[in-house]
């Protein structure tokens, strides 16, 4: 009997494999899974690499940081289950190239739906070159296209993510940050609400980041994790006033794409400048020369949207809850729970709400 059922198992995952290799979303996905599988089976517990005495002091010394950021992110209330309580050395310090894609002449995100997040603006890729055939031929389809670089991803607290050694080569306010990060996502995702999700993201990472260090003494961290969320607010600030800026044009023309695509131009040859002189001034941690050489098309600018929208709005939600970021978590995951289709609508409310909030907000606390 126990027989036959893994010959029965066995054949379901022949035929899901034959299905699947014959789409192209099938083929990425068995290759996503291939790669993650790789990642999963070469963990090793973070505690027994800290006692390797072949493992660096500095290593050692990040490893350590990382279990106590996951064990400041629980007090937090967020998800840590098993993640970041392993590690796996991968061959690169890039991990995987993220694909974005937009329309050159709307305002408007060339999407990709996979099974449990829907759809999503971004498409990572361990394959590097098939990244960047894959942007080449969207280009040729005329879509602005962006490809990054990035060092770590969730699973959403599918798998027990374990801490990547690519991600070892950010400092200690960056790799606290990335935890704290991650493990939001193992928390609250809603799905098809991609930009919601990593802005959410986004600033729990950093304000979590500036409690942790705070949490341990150390100003100086503490001042630099700060300031460097005071930085995403204002760039956050500069890409929403770009976006409307092109928003208005792009309307103003409904009929004709010549006259779109002349106002985008100019936009963004106007945005470098602004960029440059006006915005680089007012960042503290964010280096000058990478203003400077930053991509400016519509890929690139609803890709910075993803991280960077409605910051200002979290963080009145932390201030109307009296600055407990453990408080202001679980106030914003009941209010995109309550507007399950807009976890922004759900932000507004709370800020309309003002620092006591609805019974069921108090309740759920």
């Amino acid at each position: 009997m126990i027989g036959t059922a893994w010959r029965l198992l066995g054949l379901v995952a022949l035929l899901t494999v034959v299905l699947a290799t014959g789409t192209p979303t099938g083929r990425y996905l068995l290759r996503a899974g291939w790669e993650e599988g790789k990642i999963l089976a070469h963990r090793r517990p973070i505690t027994d690499v800290i006692g390797d005495p072949s493992t660096s002091p500095a290593t050692q010394s990040q490893l350590r940081l990382v279990l106590d950021a996951r064990d400041f992110a629980q007090r937090l209330g967020l998800a840590a289950k098993r993640s970041f309580t392993t590690y796996t050395r991968v061959e690169h310090d890039t991990l995987v190239m993220v694909l974005g894609a937009a329309y050159r002449d709307q305002l408007r995100s060339y999407t990709w739906w996979f099974p449990i997040v829907g759809s999503v603006p971004y498409k990572g890729y361990f394959d590097f070159p098939a990244a960047e055939r894959a942007a080449a031929a969207l280009r040729q389809e005329g879509f602005d296209a962006y490809v990054r670089p990035t060092a770590a991803f969730s699973t959403l607290g599918f798998f027990n993510d374990p801490l990547l050694s690519s991600s070892l080569h950010d400092d200690s306010v960056g790799l606290a940050n990335t935890v704290i990060h991650e493990l939001t996502h193992n928390t609250y995702y809603a799905p098809n609400q991609a930009i919601f999700n990593e802005s959410f993201a986004n600033f729990v990472g950093s304000r979590g980041a500036e409690a942790f260090f705070r949490s341990r003494g150390d100003s100086v961290a503490t001042r630099q994790a700060a300031e460097s969320w005071e930085d995403e607010k204002i760039l956050g600030r500069f890409w929403t006033s770009v976006y409307d800026q092109l928003d208005s044009v792009f309307r103003a023309h409904p009929a004709d794409r010549n006259a779109r695509l002349a106002a985008r131009d100019t936009i963004f040859r106007l945005t470098r400048e602004r960029l440059i002189d006006s915005v680089g001034p007012l960042l503290k941690t964010y280096p000058r020369e990478a203003l400077a050489r930053a991509r400016l098309d519509n890929a690139a600018l609803m890709a910075r949207r993803v991280y960077h929208t409605d910051l200002d709005l979290f963080d009145s939600v932390y201030a109307l809850s009296g600055n407990d970021l453990a408080l202001a978590v679980r106030r914003i995951i009941v209010a995109a729970r309550e507007h399950k289709n807009d976890g922004f609508a759900g932000l507004r409310s709370l800020v309309g709400a003002g620092p006591v909030g609805s019974r069921r907000e108090r309740d759920a606390e």
